[in-house]
Parts: C-alpha cells; sequence; structure tokens
C-alpha cells in the first residue's frame, strides 16, 4: 500500500472581501478520515472544491505527498474521486457510455466487464444501458459514485455523501468509505449525523484542529 499525506497550510477563501474562512492547516494520511461541518454559510462545499482543485484558496497551499515526495498540483485530478449533489453527468448518454467518457478523460480505455463490475458495485448493472435521463436523482448519486471510485482514487471527497440515496444506496456508500479507509484517505462535508459518522476525525469549520471522534471498525 502507498503511503501519501494530503496537506492543507493555512487555507484561507474569501468571496467579495467577505472572509469564509481562514487559516485552515491540517494533515491526513494513508488509512485517515475526516468530516468537516459547520453552519450554513460557512465554507463547507468551498474547502471541498478547494481540496479538489475546483476552486483556487485566496491564500495557503494545498499539498499532497507520496512517499516523501510533493505531487505536482497540476496532477491531483489523477489522485481524486469526488462525489457532490452539483456535479452534472451525461444525461444523453448510457451509464456504461458516461464511465467510458470519464475514464478516457483520465486517460484510461477499460473494458466493458470493468465498467458492468462498476455498476454491479453500485448497485445498477441491470441498467447500464440505459441513458442517464431516465435514472432517478438516487440512481444518478449511485452513478457518481461509480465515476469517483472507478480509477481507485487515493482521496475520496464527497459532499453531502448519502444525498438522495435510500437505506440501500445509504449502505454501499458506507461499505465504500470503509474500503478507501483501508488504503486511502476520506473527507467528507455535511451536517447530518448519519454522515459525520462515517469519518474518524472531524474539523467544525471555525475551530483551530482536527477532533477525533474515535476508532470505527
Amino acid at each position: 500500500m502507498s503511503h501519501f499525506a494530503l496537506r492543507l497550510n493555512k487555507v484561507s477563501k474569501s468571496f467579495n472581501r467577505r472572509m469564509i474562512f481562514s487559516d485552515i492547516s491540517f494533515i491526513l494520511r494513508t488509512g485517515e478520515s475526516l468530516t468537516i461541518t459547520g453552519r450554513n454559510g460557512s465554507g463547507k462545499s468551498t474547502l471541498l472544491k478547494i481540496i479538489a482543485g475546483i476552486l483556487t484558496p485566496s491564500q495557503g497551499r494545498v499539498e499532497i505527498d507520496s512517499e516523501g515526495s510533493t505531487i505536482p498540483a497540476s496532477t491531483h485530478y489523477s489522485m481524486l474521486g469526488f462525489v457532490s449533489p452539483y456535479l452534472q453527468l451525461y444525461d444523453e448518454f448510457t451509464a456504461l457510455e458516461n464511465l467510458e467518457i470519464i475514464q478516457q478523460i483520465r486517460g484510461v480505455r477499460p473494458s466493458r466487464d470493468e465498467l458492468r463490475a462498476l455498476l454491479d458495485r453500485v448497485g445498477l448493472n441491470r441498467r447500464g444501458d440505459d441513458l442517464l435521463r431516465t435514472y432517478s436523482s438516487g440512481m444518478k448519486q449511485r452513478m457518481k459514485y461509480a465515476a469517483a471510485i472507478a480509477h481507485h482514487p487515493s482521496i475520496l471527497l464527497l459532499d453531502e455523501p448519502t444525498s438522495n440515496l435510500d437505506s440501500e444506496g445509504k449502505a454501499i456508500v458506507r461499505e465504500i468509505v470503509k474500503e478507501q479507509q483501508q488504503r486511502g484517505i476520506v473527507i467528507a462535508a455535511t451536517n447530518e449525523t448519519e454522515e459525520i459518522n462515517l469519518c474518524k476525525q472531524l474539523l467544525p469549520l471555525g475551530t483551530e484542529a482536527l477532533q477525533p471522534m474515535g476508532n470505527r471498525s
């Protein structure tokens, strides 16, 4: 198993001269997980987007180290998987075609068997040849997980992890998070009690340090 670390060094973000959060610093290493919480407007999703490279911090740095070497920021995307309600997939294509497109963007050309196994992992194998526009919101959320884990990311980022999911979908998410914790890093952004408990450490925005949440099997 590769050993790597995600480092945030005094990360701050402001919009229109209003400071959303400031001086966020922490380190997460292989096998660790974190839930980001805070009141509405505290910047949970914004911080997750900064870690994902979607937004640029106003100040500070996000770094990923692998085996003691710093990974260039331009290649962070290859180590990240991201799930969020605001991410859009391609409604005019099937589930299999969506995964093929996403993987090809990443420079990977998976077989149809591999993609069907991935859809089976999230409970969608029987709908792999259906257009995404026929999917419910919960099925699309499952698809986002399939897309996020297809390349076995080192870091999995989850914004509102169980949004739109039924009990079976939530169980699938818990299993994916458990597997990710064994080989990588998980960060979730949420205020929902059930989702907070997915991770082992807590970062309430407005505080200065991570808080342990106890060991989970």
